[in-house]
């Protein structure tokens, strides 16, 4: 993996936008219930209650589609994506900058398999940037948090065309949230190809 780049200023990754809507008032709650210790132990703290407490949607079969941090983190529920957007909001919450990467992977182990993004995070933590994926585990994905390195869900494989993106973004990028945005069916939006897969 090159070095990371990054798209804003140091500030852009503290801000809060239409996903990653910070200030509602489910964010602020959910951050001061997981406010305990320094920010090491906060931002693992949110890592986990991201991974573990909201399900990811394509595992679990949930129709419904979220994109704002608070409707993930109402619903409980949430794509790869939406959850990278619920984890931001909350380290963004606790006074941590965070973005957003992706990575370009087939859909299934076919070379001829179509692409789709896969939405996770980056984080300051400790004075190091480091890239965390909380999508959740499940068989064949164990991922568990570090302030020291990138823990990652998924190893792009350059033989099947696949990316691995060095660009922290501070919004998420629009054409992941364009596709969340113009579905309301989650199983259907997975099973017709409908998830973002764009060459950014």
């Amino acid at each position: 993996m090159s070095a990371l780049v990054f798209d804003g200023e140091p500030w852009d990754y503290l801000g809060a936008d239409e996903a990653v809507d910070l200030e509602h008032d489910v964010v602020q709650s959910t951050a001061s219930e997981l406010r305990v210790g320094d920010d090491v132990a906060y931002a693992k703290a949110a890592f986990e209650l991201v991974r573990d407490r909201i399900s990811h949607s394509r595992d679990a079969g949930d129709r419904r589609v979220t994109w704002r941090a608070s409707d993930v983190l109402s619903e409980g529920t949430g794509l790869c994506y939406a959850k990278a957007h619920a984890f931001v909001a909350l380290l963004r919450a606790g006074g941590i900058q965070a973005g957003f990467c992706y990575q370009r992977l087939r859909a299934g182990e076919d070379p001829s398999d179509p692409f789709v993004l896969h939405g996770f995070a980056a984080a300051l933590i400790d004075d190091r940037w480091v890239r965390l994926d909380p999508r959740g585990n499940k068989p064949g994905i164990q991922v568990e948090f570090s302030a020291d390195e990138d823990r990652l869900a998924y190893t792009p494989d350059p033989e099947l065309g696949e990316k691995d993106y060095p660009t922290v973004y501070a919004a998420p990028h629009p054409a992941v949230l364009d596709v969340l945005k113009a579905h309301d069916d989650c199983v259907r939006m997975c099973e017709t190809g409908a998830l973002p897969s764009a060459e950014l």
